[in-house]
């Protein structure tokens, strides 16, 4: 993977493809290796962009706490040094409101918007006091904290879950309680989509335990022009359990 130097870490990413820019955003906790059974579907009609988010995969951090915005920051210096100005986003759960995040402070620079498994309500503060919890936990005990008390709601595919499981486990303690920490302090992007005037597609598993479809169903309310792909059968990792759809899903932003 290539990297770039940012304010006290290293960014990294792979690129491929050729066409318009997609960015793909991995959800938590992952990495970007997540899209490898989509990018080859998706390669011959975009330019796909695959970042690490800062604290996963081969990315650095900074040890003090960071935002979605400042994750989203990352993102516009990375395509800042690809010399990228516009791009469409496709982020996955965290990396969904990572891409919300960019929407709402770079606009101008979104093209087209895909949230797959994701969703715009803001923690409540019953879940914001979960992942600060389970932050703490983790700091304590490790990463496998995190790994047990998610691994069951994530897919239902025993062969996702073999192939999830050792990516989790490798993430850094670090990056993991930075992540959970900014995902609990995140704003509530509903009245901003509701305004949101770029095209935005929702790619959701309706067998998703971890982020049920409902939240899909409240953006499609209140944006009736949103797609809404719903994969039966499908859970919180779509990418790995019905590469095929979620591609194609994804191809209607070309």
């Amino acid at each position: 993977m290539k990297k770039i130097a940012l304010d006290g870490f290293d960014l990294a990413y792979d690129r491929r493809g050729s066409g318009s820019p997609l960015l793909l955003i991995h959800g938590f906790p992952f990495d970007h290796s997540i899209w490898m059974d989509v990018a080859p579907l998706l390669e011959g009609e975009f330019d796909l962009i695959l970042p690490d988010l800062r604290g996963f995969g081969e990315s650095s951090t900074v040890d003090k706490f960071y935002s979605t915005a400042d994750m989203a920051r990352d993102l516009v210096s990375l395509l800042d040094a690809l010399g990228i100005g516009k791009t469409s986003l496709a982020g996955h759960s965290m990396g969904g409101y990572v891409a919300l995040a960019f929407a709402k402070q770079y606009p101008e620079r979104v093209h087209r918007l895909a949230l797959v498994a994701s969703q715009a309500a803001g923690d409540s503060l019953e879940r914001k006091e979960v992942r600060y919890k389970t932050a703490a936990e983790a700091a304590e005990k490790g990463v496998r904290v995190v790994v047990e008390a998610m691994i069951g709601k994530l897919t239902a595919s025993p062969g996702a879950r073999s192939r999830i499981r050792p990516l989790m486990e490798e993430q850094t303690v670090t990056g993991v309680i930075g992540a959970l920490k900014a995902m609990a302090e995140r704003e509530d992007s509903s009245a901003f989509l509701a305004s949101f005037n770029r095209p935005v597609f929702l790619i959701h598993g309706d067998a998703d335990e971890l982020i049920p479809i409902e939240r899909a169903l409240e953006i499609k309310a209140i944006l009736p022009s949103a797609v809404l792909s719903a994969l039966y059968g499908g859970g919180h990792m779509p990418m790995l359990e019905m590469p095929e759809e979620t591609a194609l899903a994804l191809k209607g932003m070309a």
